[in-house]
Protein backbone atom coordinates (compact mmCIF):
# COMPACT_ATOMS: atom_id res chain seq x y z
CA UNK A 1 0.00 0.00 0.00
CA UNK A 2 1.64 3.47 -1.08
CA UNK A 3 2.03 6.13 1.59
CA UNK A 4 0.16 7.95 -0.52
CA UNK A 5 -3.00 6.13 0.65
CA UNK A 6 -1.65 5.83 4.29
CA UNK A 7 -1.79 9.63 4.27
CA UNK A 8 -5.86 9.39 2.94
CA UNK A 9 -6.66 7.21 5.53
CA UNK A 10 -5.14 9.49 7.82
CA UNK A 11 -6.80 12.62 6.87
CA UNK A 12 -9.89 10.75 7.03
CA UNK A 13 -9.01 9.97 10.59
CA UNK A 14 -9.41 15.97 10.73
CA UNK A 15 -12.40 17.99 10.90
CA UNK A 16 -13.56 27.09 13.21
CA UNK A 17 -13.64 29.20 14.91
CA UNK A 18 -15.11 32.00 12.89
CA UNK A 19 -18.97 30.36 13.06
CA UNK A 20 -21.50 32.08 10.39
CA UNK A 21 -24.89 31.80 9.86
CA UNK A 22 -25.62 29.68 6.29
CA UNK A 23 -28.73 29.43 4.37
CA UNK A 24 -31.63 27.62 5.58
CA UNK A 25 -31.88 23.90 4.77
CA UNK A 26 -35.08 23.36 2.43
CA UNK A 27 -37.89 22.55 5.50
CA UNK A 28 -35.51 23.09 8.20
CA UNK A 29 -34.94 25.46 11.10
CA UNK A 30 -32.18 27.83 10.16
CA UNK A 31 -29.22 26.63 12.33
CA UNK A 32 -25.44 28.63 12.80
CA UNK A 33 -22.43 26.89 12.14
CA UNK A 34 -21.76 26.42 15.42
CA UNK A 35 -24.81 24.96 16.45
CA UNK A 36 -24.62 22.51 13.98
CA UNK A 37 -21.16 21.62 14.74
CA UNK A 38 -21.86 21.02 18.79
CA UNK A 39 -24.79 18.51 17.37
CA UNK A 40 -22.29 16.38 15.12
CA UNK A 41 -19.86 16.33 18.05
CA UNK A 42 -22.64 15.21 20.67
CA UNK A 43 -23.99 12.57 18.37
CA UNK A 44 -20.42 10.71 18.16
CA UNK A 45 -19.29 11.41 21.35
CA UNK A 46 -22.20 9.88 22.92
CA UNK A 47 -21.56 6.77 20.84
CA UNK A 48 -20.11 3.83 22.33
CA UNK A 49 -19.44 2.01 19.12
CA UNK A 50 -20.48 2.54 14.99
CA UNK A 51 -21.31 0.28 12.31
CA UNK A 52 -21.36 1.69 8.48
CA UNK A 53 -21.26 0.99 4.72
CA UNK A 54 -19.02 3.19 2.98
CA UNK A 55 -18.05 3.99 -0.15
CA UNK A 56 -14.82 6.04 -0.94
CA UNK A 57 -13.92 7.89 -4.33
CA UNK A 58 -10.26 9.58 -4.87
CA UNK A 59 -9.86 11.47 -8.13
CA UNK A 60 -6.00 13.18 -8.42
CA UNK A 61 -2.53 12.68 -9.64
CA UNK A 62 -4.18 11.01 -12.94
CA UNK A 63 -6.18 8.06 -10.83
CA UNK A 64 -9.36 7.03 -10.21
CA UNK A 65 -10.18 5.12 -7.35
CA UNK A 66 -13.86 3.90 -6.54
CA UNK A 67 -14.00 1.38 -3.51
CA UNK A 68 -16.57 0.33 -0.78
CA UNK A 69 -17.13 -1.79 2.33
CA UNK A 70 -18.00 -1.55 6.08
CA UNK A 71 -16.32 0.59 8.72
CA UNK A 72 -15.88 -0.45 12.50
CA UNK A 73 -15.67 2.26 15.23
CA UNK A 74 -14.96 1.41 18.74
CA UNK A 75 -13.94 3.51 21.55
CA UNK A 76 -11.59 4.37 22.53
CA UNK A 77 -9.82 4.31 19.45
CA UNK A 78 -10.28 1.48 18.12
CA UNK A 79 -11.43 1.30 13.93
CA UNK A 80 -11.70 -1.29 11.40
CA UNK A 81 -11.95 -0.68 7.44
CA UNK A 82 -13.10 -4.02 5.75
CA UNK A 83 -13.20 -2.97 2.06
CA UNK A 84 -15.45 -5.80 0.11
CA UNK A 85 -14.26 -4.22 -3.29
CA UNK A 86 -10.95 -5.48 -2.69
CA UNK A 87 -11.71 -8.82 -0.97
CA UNK A 88 -8.97 -8.80 1.79
CA UNK A 89 -7.89 -5.35 2.06
CA UNK A 90 -8.28 -4.14 5.18
CA UNK A 91 -6.99 -0.67 7.48
CA UNK A 92 -6.95 -2.09 11.22
CA UNK A 93 -6.79 0.63 14.27
CA UNK A 94 -6.10 -1.45 17.18
CA UNK A 95 -5.90 1.30 19.50
CA UNK A 96 -2.21 0.92 19.36
CA UNK A 97 -1.23 0.64 16.05
CA UNK A 98 -2.65 1.31 12.78
CA UNK A 99 -2.38 -1.42 10.07
CA UNK A 100 -2.65 -1.22 6.57
CA UNK A 101 -2.65 -4.18 4.11
CA UNK A 102 -4.08 -5.00 0.31
CA UNK A 103 -3.85 -8.35 -1.19
CA UNK A 104 -0.56 -8.80 -3.55
CA UNK A 105 0.93 -5.87 -1.61
CA UNK A 106 4.81 -7.50 -0.65
CA UNK A 107 4.81 -6.36 2.92
CA UNK A 108 2.13 -5.11 6.13
CA UNK A 109 2.79 -1.05 6.72
CA UNK A 110 2.27 -0.40 10.22
CA UNK A 111 2.40 3.16 12.12
CA UNK A 112 1.86 4.27 16.08
CA UNK A 113 -1.83 5.44 16.23
CA UNK A 114 -0.21 8.53 18.21
CA UNK A 115 1.11 9.88 14.97
CA UNK A 116 -1.90 9.63 13.41
CA UNK A 117 -3.35 11.72 16.27
CA UNK A 118 -1.00 13.92 16.51
CA UNK A 119 -2.56 14.88 12.23
CA UNK A 120 -5.77 15.65 13.67
CA UNK A 121 -7.26 13.58 10.78
CA UNK A 122 -10.62 13.82 9.99
CA UNK A 123 -11.83 10.70 11.69
CA UNK A 124 -10.76 11.03 15.30
CA UNK A 125 -14.28 13.29 15.51
CA UNK A 126 -16.07 9.59 14.91
CA UNK A 127 -14.14 8.40 17.42
CA UNK A 128 -15.33 11.48 19.81
CA UNK A 129 -11.86 12.64 19.69
CA UNK A 130 -12.44 16.53 18.88
CA UNK A 131 -14.75 19.39 19.10
CA UNK A 132 -15.23 20.53 14.78
CA UNK A 133 -14.97 24.43 15.45
CA UNK A 134 -11.66 23.93 16.65
CA UNK A 135 -10.36 21.95 14.44
CA UNK A 136 -11.99 23.89 11.27
CA UNK A 137 -11.03 27.24 10.57
CA UNK A 138 -13.59 29.90 8.71
CA UNK A 139 -16.83 27.22 9.36
CA UNK A 140 -19.55 28.00 7.30
CA UNK A 141 -22.91 26.00 6.80
CA UNK A 142 -25.19 25.86 3.88
CA UNK A 143 -28.35 24.10 2.91
CA UNK A 144 -28.48 20.78 1.23
CA UNK A 145 -30.79 18.15 -0.53
CA UNK A 146 -33.19 16.32 1.45
CA UNK A 147 -33.49 18.69 4.73
CA UNK A 148 -29.30 18.21 5.15
CA UNK A 149 -26.60 20.67 5.75
CA UNK A 150 -23.60 21.23 4.67
CA UNK A 151 -20.26 22.34 7.10
CA UNK A 152 -17.38 23.10 5.53
CA UNK A 153 -14.31 24.85 6.71
CA UNK A 154 -10.25 24.24 6.04
CA UNK A 155 -8.64 22.02 9.20
CA UNK A 156 -6.05 23.61 11.46
CA UNK A 157 -2.47 23.29 10.48
CA UNK A 158 -3.00 21.45 6.85
CA UNK A 159 -3.76 24.96 5.04
CA UNK A 160 -0.96 24.08 2.31
CA UNK A 161 -2.38 20.67 2.35
CA UNK A 162 -5.90 20.83 1.88
CA UNK A 163 -8.14 23.68 0.25
CA UNK A 164 -10.99 22.70 1.97
CA UNK A 165 -13.55 19.63 3.59
CA UNK A 166 -16.90 19.60 3.54
CA UNK A 167 -18.92 17.24 5.63
CA UNK A 168 -22.75 16.91 4.57
CA UNK A 169 -25.36 15.98 7.87
CA UNK A 170 -28.37 15.79 8.87
CA UNK A 171 -30.03 18.24 11.38
CA UNK A 172 -29.13 15.89 13.87
CA UNK A 173 -26.02 16.03 13.78
CA UNK A 174 -25.60 12.30 11.68
CA UNK A 175 -22.54 12.50 9.44
CA UNK A 176 -23.98 11.70 5.60
CA UNK A 177 -20.25 12.31 3.70
CA UNK A 178 -17.13 13.91 4.10
CA UNK A 179 -15.21 15.37 1.09
CA UNK A 180 -11.82 16.47 1.14
CA UNK A 181 -10.57 18.87 -1.40
CA UNK A 182 -6.45 19.52 -1.68
CA UNK A 183 -4.27 22.06 -2.38
CA UNK A 184 -3.17 20.08 -5.47
CA UNK A 185 -6.31 19.02 -6.83
CA UNK A 186 -6.91 15.58 -5.70
CA UNK A 187 -10.24 14.64 -4.07
CA UNK A 188 -11.12 12.31 -1.88
CA UNK A 189 -15.11 11.59 -1.22
CA UNK A 190 -16.29 9.05 1.86
CA UNK A 191 -20.11 8.73 2.17
CA UNK A 192 -21.95 6.56 4.77
CA UNK A 193 -24.96 4.77 4.73
CA UNK A 194 -27.02 2.48 7.74
CA UNK A 195 -25.45 3.51 10.51
CA UNK A 196 -25.77 1.42 13.36
CA UNK A 197 -24.97 3.26 16.36
CA UNK A 198 -24.26 1.52 19.64
CA UNK A 199 -23.47 -1.80 17.32
CA UNK A 200 -22.50 -4.85 18.74
CA UNK A 201 -18.51 -5.02 17.48
CA UNK A 202 -16.65 -8.38 18.93
CA UNK A 203 -13.01 -7.08 20.49
CA UNK A 204 -11.69 -9.88 17.25
CA UNK A 205 -12.54 -7.31 14.98
CA UNK A 206 -9.89 -4.75 15.84
CA UNK A 207 -7.22 -7.15 16.15
CA UNK A 208 -4.72 -7.90 12.89
CA UNK A 209 -2.58 -10.90 12.07
CA UNK A 210 -0.46 -10.18 8.97
CA UNK A 211 -0.49 -12.85 6.41
CA UNK A 212 2.25 -15.65 6.83
CA UNK A 213 5.01 -15.03 5.10
CA UNK A 214 4.38 -10.97 4.78
CA UNK A 215 6.75 -8.86 6.84
CA UNK A 216 5.63 -6.02 8.56
CA UNK A 217 7.40 -2.84 8.36
CA UNK A 218 7.05 0.57 10.22
CA UNK A 219 5.90 3.52 8.17
CA UNK A 220 6.48 7.29 7.85
CA UNK A 221 3.89 9.01 9.13
CA UNK A 222 1.55 10.80 6.40
CA UNK A 223 3.14 14.53 5.10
Amino acid sequence: MSRQILGLMALLLFVVCAATVGAQAPGSPQLTASALARRVDQHYNQLKSLKTGFSEQYDGLGMHRDESGTMLLRKPGKMRWEYSSTKGKVFVLDGKYAWFYSPGDSQVQRIAASQLDDLRSPLRFLLGHTKIESELQGLTVAGASSGNYVLGGVPKGQQKRIAKLTLTVTGDGVIRSIVIEEVSGARTAFNFTNEEPDAVIPESAFHFAPPAGIPVVDALPPV
